[in-house]
């Protein structure tokens, strides 16, 4: 079970949920790229050597902490983009993060002053953005990454305008 679900109050119910945009992604693959391909060209090397009769086994192990040194990167940033929750109630803005440490804003509807998207053109294209919350007393949350934020903030108002009419 996510974490929003587990902590909804009784009668609150999750209208709209979102995570991190697939782009937070990017550097974590590159490097994966990166470590792996060292790491296979380490291993490959040195099997590759070690067939003509020379003994090179530091070079396979060499190659091989590469390689998990890649897998651990690549677990790293699957933990980082699936660790993030964010979601609309009709109650409360609810938005995690984190994995080890944990940071959670929780606003109540009726105590949200604004909401805010800022989106770079790469953003606009892809359909990621950073978050901005202010609630009322001066918090304000940016979250970045976020995928669709327009329609985040588009749910948000919705609710809203449902609470204030009732």
């Amino acid at each position: 079970m996510d974490y929003i679900e587990s902590n909804l109050v009784p009668g609150e119910k999750v209208l709209y949920k979102t995570r991190l945009h697939w782009i937070v992604q990017i550097w974590p693959v590159l490097m994966v790229l990166v470590v792996g391909g060292t790491g296979l060209v380490f291993v490959i090397g040195g099997y590759e050597v070690s067939g003509k009769g020379n003994s090179y086994t530091g070079m396979i192990i060499v190659g091989l902490f590469f390689l998990v040194g890649a897998a651990i990167l690549l677990g790293v940033g699957l933990i980082r983009k699936n660790s993030t929750e964010v979601a609309v109630s009709n109650k409360r803005v609810l938005i995690k993060t984190g994995f080890i440490t944990r940071k959670s804003i929780e606003v109540l509807l009726l105590k949200v002053e604004s909401i805010g998207v800022n989106e770079s053109f790469v953003g606009r294209a892809l359909g990621y953005g950073s978050v901005v919350i202010r609630g009322t007393g001066g918090t304000l949350e940016t979250f970045g990454k976020i995928a669709n934020p327009n329609e985040f903030r588009k749910q948000v108002q919705q609710q809203i305008g449902m609470v204030e009419t009732r």
